[in-house]
């Protein structure tokens, strides 16, 4: 499946981006102009089921797919979030990017200490205003209206997709290129004791101190400075 781009910058390096469930390219407003201020032509997705690509079966090896065949080969750097970093390490070996950034990737929901079913996130599709600030205090009100905005092209079944005894670790065994997992503080999918397990597994890990889930959104000037030396 062919997924709806956009883009940021012309410069000669590749960088692509990959959102979460119930977002789409336009979580990177912020991000992508500033990799195009650093030499980067920026190309972020629409996954199947959000924003403006198809509708269609849903499932994570068909989110890898649809990204082998919709983005150019060998990307300086790829960088998935949540979702996003599921599918792109379904993804990397054929995408062959140089570098891989993870970003609080949906790895390992099923063995987390409180395991997370996809389907929960459903009940987000018709949230309001308050319920995506209070859920996301530190964002301002550009972010909240794009999240209402993707909320409102996002598929539902791309959750239930996921769920139930769909549900399982992803967790990869070793990075298949240089790999940086970034780790949101406040965030709930990642335990001391697992980021500690991604290190010997041989993923550079980083903490975003103080920020939720969605760290590009919550403290954009922490996602980059985590970034630093990968883009």
């Amino acid at each position: 499946m062919q997924l709806h781009t956009h883009e940021w910058g012309a410069g000669g390096r590749t960088a692509v981006l990959v959102h979460g469930m119930m977002s789409d390219h336009r979580t990177w407003h912020r991000v992508g102009p500033a990799l195009a201020e650093r030499g980067y032509r920026v190309i972020a997705v629409d996954l199947r089921g959000h924003g403006r690509s198809p509708r269609g079966d849903y499932g994570a090896e068909l989110f890898a797919e649809d990204l082998v065949e919709t983005l150019p080969a060998a990307p300086e750097v790829a960088i998935g979030h949540s979702l996003g970093g599921l599918a792109l390490s379904l993804a990397v070996e054929r995408l062959q990017p140089r570098r891989a950034v993870y970003s609080d990737p949906a790895w390992s929901l099923g063995r987390v200490e409180q395991p997370v079913d996809p389907a929960v996130f459903i009940a987000f599709k018709n949230a309001d205003r308050t319920m995506v600030r209070s859920f996301n205090p530190r964002w301002d009100a550009a972010d909240v209206d794009i999240e209402l905005a993707t909320l409102a092209d996002w598929d539902t079944g791309t959750a239930l997709a996921l769920s139930a005894e769909r549900l399982q670790d992803r967790t990869p065994e070793k990075p298949v290129v240089p790999s940086l997992v970034q780790i949101a503080g406040e965030g709930f999918l990642f335990s001391g004791h697992e980021a500690a397990e991604l290190t010997t597994r041989g993923f550079e890990v980083r903490t975003v101190h103080g920020a939720g889930h969605t760290i590009h959104r919550d403290d954009l000037d922490g996602f980059l400075e985590g970034l630093d030396g990968w883009v």
